[in-house]
């Protein structure tokens, strides 16, 4: 099997997940990943529903967006993926989808505040939310800017410790090492989206988490000195 066929495989099976774990309805959403030796990307096709999807459905761009394997058109978020492909060199694949809670965040124009040691656990700021977009970014290459307006979120972050970003008024995109794991992100960024949102609802005063327990719980699972897990 090639490293190409093995990679569309995985996006496959990434992207079957999507509506399994209610990240997703209808066409909307997609999963990509990269072969960075290849300089090729892997993506869902536009529009077409889930239960539809099959390995060979997936194509296959390089990284100027130009297609190189497969029949159909690729996702019309593409040339997001690539800028950020592009943007973030250490990222193996990126997931965007227009899950209810995170949605609802980006709409509301409001970073996701880490209020509890769950949303530690996994980055140890804020879910960054961007700007809603100019007129004129809208009216030029409009996936292209959409992934320099999530770059420019990240002048100031690190986008290996903060994996993710809301779109102002669009929705969540999240990336890791690989597919799969920027898959869990995903899932995760909505859970986190939920219990914030949950939890303002029952105090609106819900204090930010003190920093220290954000220290605590973040380096226990990431960097050098992390021993969550087995070795």
């Amino acid at each position: 099997m090639s490293s190409i066929t093995g990679l569309k495989q995985r996006v496959w099976m990434c992207n079957r997940e999507l509506p399994e774990l209610g990240l997703v309805l209808q066409a909307f959403g997609n999963v990509s990943g990269i072969d960075r030796e290849r300089g090729l990307v892997a993506i869902k096709p536009s529009g077409i529903p889930y239960d539809e999807l099959k390995v060979q459905d997936i194509v296959v761009v390089d990284l100027d967006n130009n297609v190189v394997e497969g029949r159909l058109r690729p996702s019309s978020d593409t040339r997001t993926h690539t800028y950020l492909y592009r943007s973030f060199p250490e990222i193996g694949g990126i997931v965007h989808t227009h899950s209810t809670y995170a949605v609802a965040w980006a709409q509301a124009l409001k970073p996701i505040p880490l209020l509890g040691t769950t949303h530690a656990d996994l980055l140890p700021t804020d879910v960054p939310c961007t700007e809603i977009m100019s007129d004129e970014m809208i009216e030029g290459d409009y996936e292209e800017e959409t992934g320099k307006q999530i770059v420019n979120a990240f002048v100031n972050r690190s986008y290996k410790d903060v994996p993710m970003v809301l779109v102002g008024g669009h929705g969540p995109f999240t990336w890791g090492e690989t597919p799969e794991k920027a898959l869990h992100h995903s899932q995760m960024l909505e859970e986190l989206a939920r219990m914030a949102a949950v939890t303002l609802q029952i105090n609106p005063a819900a204090p930010r988490l003190k920093q220290s327990l954000i220290d605590k719980h973040f380096s226990r699972k990431h960097g050098p000195d992390a021993y969550y897990g087995q070795e």
